[in-house]
């Protein structure tokens, strides 16, 4: 019998990790990692890009190629009284019966990680077959059922669909139901929401919590999203450059966190540091006015009447928006709400019905006639490592819109430019040599992103539309990013289009809000309005799944 101050002894752990080292070269990137797992709990890494969270998490099931391993990775048997086993010293036989059996791991990226030449049916039932020995028609059938119980619609369509068919959040649950198909009972999840929507990260969120519990299994989360952290995991460990810094129940180290590195993540959230802009109604104010703005695609009929022409889906339905001059103007909503079909309108790729206007001239479709216009309107992507040439110098990517939009610029007065310009955003020669003549590789995301921010602004334009600029970006360099944005606002006049699913930079970027659903404008009006005391559900939806995990402030 236990006396009173008996302490209860803490279960074995499930996972237990002794001085982890990885290296490539002989150049090390992880340094001595410690970390235990216990039974079915929720243990979350983070830190930002580079801090090893990731390569250590694919080291454990021996994923990463040409990596240097040592140390120990400590793995309980799944049978009560055989021996642990060591997964850094298994033979890759036995791995391959740990992989996808015992521990399972969802990527990042679902596009990706999913083949694109098979149905997701069928490579979720693959799994069942390898390591369950199931016959394919069973293997199929059980396929069906993962896909219903994490909440695929028609799972028996689904299952014949391949991975472009589905949306992000139906790829996201076919990667999590091929993760668990042998109910394993360690789960590595690697940035599981970062590519979906607000809502649909909730969604998903509720659907792990709600599988850990049915499967009894553990869960390494790795992620940089610290909101997620608050509301899923029971404790974290912080890394920086490979090192573990910090590591604890959830509400203590966000509550008092000891290493500087991690008071850094937490103090990273978005800050509002943007000027007032002119009233609606003074002088020439207005830089884009829309009306009823309408943007419609072609689609097929089904069946025979396909044959005699083609129905329109309509993306935008009937928009009316303005920006002023120094104004940002947020667009809210899930994918498929339009808002990016919107963007794509303002910048005059794509056809519009309706009233359209930047700096009182219309998109004529003629590519002499708008040129004028483009030097107006300038974008900046999502992912800056896509929409950045790796084959152009950052001299020859900066300077692109010079040679077209100021051809009569010698090359000296366009390459001062372009180092007057990647001097504003934070680029310049002291800190970077040679800088004219690298590569985007050769740069961090949030430097590739500086890049396309200076690309942009290289033709003195009057207005930025910023498709998600930070997503892909960890929290401080957003910050960082979202810093310089406001800055070069205040002191070039720029009016900004930002597109983006996060409140928070909403919140702090933005004078006024458009929020979209299924293509029509439920809910504007300013930040206050429309944050702080929305009218529509829709709108109430997205901030509560936004700010979930999100403290409260006093």
């Amino acid at each position: 019998m236990s006396g009173p101050d008996t302490v209860p002894a803490m279960p074995e752990p499930l996972l237990s990790v002794r001085g982890l080292r990885v290296a490539f070269a002989g150049k090390p990137v992880v340094h001595g990692l410690d970390l235990d797992i216990a039974p079915g709990e929720k243990l979350a890494l983070v830190g930002e890009s580079g801090s090893g969270k990731t390569i250590s998490a694919l080291s454990l099931l021996r994923l990463v190629p040409d990596a240097e391993l040592a140390g120990q990775a400590t793995f309980a048997a799944a049978r009560s009284g055989a021996p642990a086993r060591d997964l850094l010293r298994l033979p890759e036989r036995e791995m391959r019966g740990i992989r996808g059996r015992e521990i399972a791991m969802i990527f990042q990226e679902p596009m990706t990680a999913l083949n694109p030449l098979y149905p997701v049916g069928e490579q979720i039932a693959e799994v069942l077959e390898l390591h369950e020995g199931l016959p394919a028609r069973e293997a199929h059938a059980r396929a069906v059922q993962l896909l219903a119980d994490t909440g695929v619609p028609e799972p028996a369509r689904r299952a014949r669909a391949f991975p472009h068919q589905l949306s992000g959040g139906q790829r996201q649950r076919a990667m999590i139901a091929m993760a668990l198909a042998c109910r394993p009972r360690l789960l590595l999840a690697d940035e599981p929401t970062t590519a979906l929507d607000v809502t649909l990260r909730v969604q998903i969120l509720e659907l792990l919590e709600r599988l850990q519990r049915e499967y009894g299994m553990a869960v390494l989360l790795i992620t940089h999203d610290l909101n997620l952290v608050r509301r899923f995991a029971d404790r974290v460990a912080v890394m920086e450059r490979g090192t573990l810094v910090e590591e604890g129940a959830v509400a203590e180290v966000f509550a008092a966190p000891r290493h500087a590195y991690t008071r850094k993540l937490i103090d990273s959230r978005p800050v509002r540091d943007v000027s007032d802009v002119p009233p609606a109604g003074a002088g020439d104010a207005r830089l884009l006015e829309g009306r009823d703005l309408r943007v419609s695609y072609p689609v097929p009929r089904p069946g025979i009447r396909g044959w005699f022409g083609r129905d329109a889906f309509v993306a935008v339905a009937g928009a009316d928006l303005r920006i002023a001059r120094g104004e940002t103007l947020g667009v809210v909503g899930e994918s498929g709400s339009g808002k990016s079909t919107l963007a794509l309108a303002v910048l005059g790729l794509l056809r519009s019905e309706g009233e359209l206007q930047v700096a009182g001239q219309r998109w004529s479709g003629h590519l002499a006639r708008d040129r004028a216009l483009r030097r107006v309107v300038q974008v900046v992507f999502q992912d800056p490592f896509s929409s950045l040439s790796p084959r152009r110098t950052v001299e020859e990517i900066v300077g692109e819109g010079l040679r077209v939009h100021a051809p009569g610029q010698d090359a000296a007065a366009r390459r001062a430019r372009v180092r007057e310009v990647l001097a504003e955003v934070g680029l310049d020669e002291e800190r970077f040599p040679a800088l004219l003549q690298r590569y985007p590789h050769e740069f961090s995301g949030g430097q590739r992103q500086r890049l396309a921010i200076a690309r942009a602004l290289a033709v003195r334009p009057q207005l930025l539309v910023l498709d998600e600029p930070t997503s892909a970006l960890d929290v401080t360099i957003q910050k960082q990013v979202l810093g310089l944005l406001q800055r070069l606002q205040r002191e070039h006049g720029l009016s900004y289009l930002l597109i983006t699913h996060d409140i928070e930079v909403i919140h702090a970027m933005a004078h006024r809000v458009l929020v979209m659903k299924d293509g029509q404008v439920v809910e504007q009006g300013t930040v206050e309005q429309v944050l702080e005391a929305p009218a529509q559900p829709y709108t109430r939806q997205l901030i509560a799944a936004s700010m979930a995990g999100t403290p409260q402030q006093g």
